[in-house]
């Protein structure tokens, strides 16, 4: 079990907050909501606590990510700021952030690695890219037929994208390597 300085807590509490803040004075549903956010940020961080292995806590913390940066991006959307760089700038600005504070307070287990990637930074990196591209086939299969075509379609893909993934990646944990 890993010991977490005060600023690293201190980090997860305020970020927890404001997590939660959102949660419940949230308005209208979005397409990743604000509880699906808190929701993942309270389960991620009980992972590390209940063993689960750093590459398949990083899938979940990268799926976390890609929520936060669509996100940030439907509010600014609301405020007017329309551009189509905005999403994929916000998506590598989120994740670099992440990925410099996770080093930065010593939250990386150094020891282990995946395809020469720490196994957290593995993780996060192939989730974010997964949900990333989950969301942008969502996205591109509804514009086409031009409907949803199951209710909580967009949640169904979203969460089923990383739940494939974390199966493959214990697959290749502890069978391949």
């Amino acid at each position: 079990m890993q010991n977490y300085s005060l600023k690293s807590k201190v980090f997860l509490v305020l970020l927890s907050l404001f997590t939660i803040h959102y949660a419940l004075f949230t308005r209208e549903a979005l397409a990743h909501c604000p509880l699906c956010v808190a929701g993942a940020g309270v389960g991620l961080s009980l992972a590390n606590s209940l063993g689960i292995d750093d590459s398949i806590t990083g899938v979940w913390i990268g799926a976390f990510l890609g929520a936060v940066s669509f996100w940030t991006e439907a509010f600014l959307y609301k405020k007017k700021i329309k551009n189509v760089l905005i999403r994929p700038l916000l998506y590598l600005v989120i994740f670099a952030s992440t990925i410099w504070s996770f080093y930065q307070f010593n939250l990386v287990n150094r020891m282990v690695q995946l395809f020469g990637l720490d196994k957290l930074i593995f993780g996060i990196i192939s989730g974010g890219a997964v949900f990333y591209l989950a969301d942008f086939v969502d996205d591109w299969v509804i514009k086409r037929a031009g409907k949803v075509f199951v209710p909580y379609q967009r949640i169904y893909v979203s969460l089923g994208s990383m739940l494939v993934l974390s199966i493959l990646t214990y697959i290749l944990i502890n069978y391949y390597i």
